[in-house]
């Protein structure tokens, strides 16, 4: 990264707020709307006040060139005509300070702020004169805010307590305007008349010594500015914002190239959330391909920063193969492929442009192919982060995706980063490296990098337990997709059917059960003891040993006042449904857990090791059949903490 010039100037804050008003100084389009509180409004005026400092500001100097890099926008409550000046610098930290400044202490106009409670409300700001040059007082408690009728209220709005909606009663309760801070000439001479008339000119040397003490602490502040160079990269603009914004919301890619696209002409806030009448890319991704049922389809946690960094992918790619065909430039010269924040910095508008609508294709093609693996929602993910490489595959093969063999592929390599557990923090490098070497596979080239790594230890079975494991999720996906059946219905788990019957995953030995049992939680809540269901299948089974269950499906029940009959289930079908889970019929028919997780597992890793084309692996042993479970197997087999 170029380094970043700065400097830093002592400026009037009477020249800064002058600065907003005539679009001199105005905010990177970046920047949220200004929200602050009345009572920070308040106690920022206060510190001014008495010339306590209040930090520095940090300011971008406008290209020497005159271009914009940033779309900009005036301090809130600017005059309408600043938003078509080229200001001279763009304020990036100071927005709530400036804002709350000049809308307080120099705009002749009502201010719009709102209360602890985060109700709007509008303000005029006062200094109540005594109370500011009082020695023991609290200058914050000198500062008030009264409503836009300048009337302060009570017993529903029929009492007024204070009413300063004339100069006249200003004078007479001696309070100060603050929109009046750095212009007191008019105001301090009709003060003096009015006292003059009254007989009381003792009042004009206390006006005199509130300017001395207090008002001259306005036009005297000086406020630290750090201006940085207009040839600052937008990276370190980026960072720079982050670090010093450290209260707010951290700034990401698609605000701050929001901001560079506009200075184009170009909305792209827009494209992504839509304007009216249209709907955005944002919607029509989360809706796409959902179930009736459904608020939100599989797509709905994909964010701009994944949609951008799958376009940056391609752009990327692209840029990488076109100067490896020059033969000018050599292999170091040939720029990486890359979807890191810089990556999405320097994404040209015109790459956005060519790529957006294959990109879009290409994560509707990603949910088409989700929905075929039993991934349904979004909770179902395994790896929310593996959708941008797969989108941007879809993006770049197109109409290749169509082929058998390619999507054999392309399910292969999908397992394998799974299984693999691959796609984890920091997975950037790893989406280059698949966009680079999935196509190059389809096309008889190595297998992907992802593919060679994507296997499973046998024995992390024995610790996954909750969803907070990719892998996990992605196993009862794959039984699912392989054919597995609902014990009681015997019906595939397909679109429709998930949704109407509210699978989820379910304990193959209850709960109950294995505690009853005195079975460590560690051993039975592992993924090797749980499946797919039917939300109504599991309860019926309910917390009784597996061997009672099955007996009840298989011999049904007569109808009653409160349950419908359940007709019987011919004995060899319903092991044919508990085989299409993997699951071991005759050790869970006598109740042998040991035997069941052993056999289980195996079956687990046979199914795991088809879709990934690796070997089982061999690491901690699979459990012996015989060993004890009081509290988890004997002699250490494989059951270590969770690991997620």
């Amino acid at each position: 990264m170029a380094k970043t010039t700065f400097k830093t100037n002592p400026i009037s804050l009477k020249v800064l707020l002058q600065s907003c008003n005539e679009g001199k100084l105005q905010l990177p389009d970046f920047q949220r709307s200004w929200v602050w509180e009345e009572d920070r409004i308040k106690s920022l005026i206060a510190s001014v006040s008495r010339g306590f400092p209040m930090g520095a500001l940090m300011a971008l100097d406008s290209r020497a060139d005159g271009a914009a890099v940033f779309a900009r926008r005036p301090i809130e409550g600017a005059p309408i005509s600043t938003g078509t000046i080229n200001p001279e610098q763009l304020l990036l930290d100071g927005q709530q300070r400036m804002t709350s400044l000049y809308q307080s202490c120099m705009r002749q106009q009502v201010v719009t702020t709102i209360t602890a409670k985060k109700r709007v409300v509008q303000r005029w700001f006062y200094i109540d004169i005594q109370k500011a040059l009082a020695m023991d007082s609290d200058r914050e408690q000198a500062i008030f805010g009264v409503p836009e009728d300048r009337r302060l209220k009570t017993n529903f709005d029929k009492d007024v307590l204070l009413d300063l909606s004339s100069r006249e009663l200003e004078f007479e309760k001696l309070v100060y305007p603050l929109n009046r801070a750095f212009d007191w000439d008019a105001w301090q001479e009709d003060f003096g008349d009015y006292w003059i008339a009254k007989g009381d000119t003792s009042k004009r040397e206390l006006f005199k010594r509130f300017k001395n003490e207090v008002l001259t602490n306005f036009t005297e502040y000086q406020v630290p500015v750090i201006a940085l160079g207009g040839d600052t990269s937008h990276e370190a603009v980026c960072l720079v914002f982050e670090k010093v914004n450290t209260g707010g919301k951290p700034l990401d890619a698609f605000e701050l190239l929001t901001a560079m696209y506009a200075a184009q002409g170009h909305k792209l806030r827009d494209d992504w959330l839509g304007k009216e009448g249209t709907g955005g890319l944002q919607g029509r991704l989360a809706n796409f391909g959902r179930a009736a049922e459904q608020k939100a389809g599989v797509l709905a946690g994909v964010s701009s920063t994944d949609f951008l960094q799958a376009i940056a992918l391609i752009h990327t790619k692209e840029r990488r193969l076109d100067a490896m065909a020059d033969p000018s430039k050599k292999d170091g010269e040939w720029p990486a492929v890359r979807a890191t924040r810089q990556s999405l910095l320097d994404l040209p508008l015109a790459a956005y442009l060519k790529h957006r609508e294959a990109v879009e294709s290409g994560f509707k093609k990603a949910a088409k192919f989700l929905r075929q693996k039993h991934i349904f929602r979004v909770l179902d993910l395994p790896y929310q982060s593996q959708l941008v490489p797969l989108a941007a595959i879809f993006a770049e093969i197109g109409d290749r995706s169509e082929h058998a063999t390619n999507m054999e592929k392309v399910s292969r390599w999908f397992w394998c980063g799974i299984f693999g557990e691959l796609y984890g923090s920091a997975a950037e490098s790893r989406f280059a490296r698949d966009i680079l070497e999935v196509p190059g596979w389809l096309d008889g080239g190595a297998e992907p990098n992802t593919v060679q790594e994507g296997s499973l230890r046998s024995d992390r079975l024995l610790t996954m337990r909750t969803r907070q494991s990719a892998a996990y999720k992605g196993l009862h996906a794959l039984l699912m997709h392989e054919g597995a059946k609902d014990f009681r219905s015997g019906q595939g788990f397909d679109h429709t059917v998930f949704f109407d019957e509210a699978v989820d995953i379910h304990h193959i030995f209850p709960e109950d059960w294995c505690k009853k049992q005195n079975i460590a939680a560690k051993v039975y809540d592992t993924v090797i003891n749980k499946t797919p269901l039917f939300y109504r299948t599991n309860r019926i089974i309910g917390g009784v040993a597996p061997s009672k269950y099955l007996y009840k499906l298989e011999h049904g029940s007569a109808a009653s006042n409160r349950k419908p009959a359940e007709p019987p289930i011919e004995r060899d079908t319903l092991d044919s449904y508990l085989q299409s889970h993997g699951i071991p019929v005759d050790a869970l028919r006598g109740d042998d857990f040991t035997g069941f997780m052993t056999a289980r597992q195996t079956s687990l890793l046979v199914l795991i090791s088809r879709a990934t084309g690796h070997a089982l692996s061999v690491g901690v042993p699979i459990a012996e059949e015989g060993d004890e479970l009081s509290g988890g197997l004997a002699h250490d087999s494989g059951l270590h903490a969770e690991t997620e």
